[in-house]
C-alpha cells in the first residue's frame, strides 16, 4: 500500500532531532515510534526522515532508543533544559 503525505514544515527555533546522514539507513523506525508524530518518512529511500513539526517534540528520546544505528540520531534539548542536567558518573 502506497501512502502519500502532504505537509508544510512549520518554522521553529527548536532543532530537537538531528540526523547523521552518513549513519542513518532510512529504516523509519523512529518515524513509527514517535509519540507526537513530528517525523515523516523521507520520499528518498535510505535518507533520514523529515522533521516536519520540530516545535512539537516531547524530547522523550524514543527515536534515539529505537534506532539500530548508534549515533545516527542526536536529540538536542533546549539550552534552558540543559542547565538542569547532571553529568553521568562512571
Amino acid at each position: 500500500m502506497k501512502r502519500e503525505f502532504e505537509f508544510q514544515i512549520i518554522p521553529s527555533s527548536a532543532r530537537p532531532i538531528r540526523y547523521d546522514s552518513s549513519l542513518c539507513i532510512g529504516c523509519n523506525r523512529c518515524v513509527n515510534i514517535c509519540q507526537v508524530d513530528i517525523l515523516l518518512p523521507n520520499p528518498e529511500k535510505g535518507k533520514p526522515p523529515i522533521v516536519g513539526y520540530p516545535g512539537e517534540c516531547y524530547y522523550c528520546g524514543s527515536c534515539v532508543m529505537v534506532c539500530p544505528q548508534k549515533g545516527a540520531i542526536k536529540l538536542e534539548h533546549p539550552l534552558m533544559n540543559q542547565a538542569k542536567f547532571i553529568p553521568k558518573k562512571g
